[in-house]
């Protein structure tokens, strides 16, 4: 079902309705903030990971056996 959606014509009819709804003019703009907003994300996930990386090097010390009463 999913497989003939994205079809180049598809695409091409989406694109047109597009430029129809927010013009030539205006095009650029979105095209930079989508640009920035996805560079935001790529950053602030590879900040996440690095942090994931981190903890993973972190060793914790296994417990002890508590001492016997003699």
């Amino acid at each position: 079902m999913l497989n003939d959606l994205f079809q180049p014509m598809h695409l091409l009819i989406i694109g047109l309705i597009v430029v129809v709804f927010f013009g030539g003019k205006k095009l650029p703009e979105l095209g930079k903030g989508l640009g920035e907003g996805l560079k935001g994300f790529k950053e602030g996930l590879k900040g996440v990971t690095d942090d994931v990386k981190t903890d993973a090097h972190i060793v914790t010390p296994e417990p002890k056996e508590p001492a016997t009463k003699s």
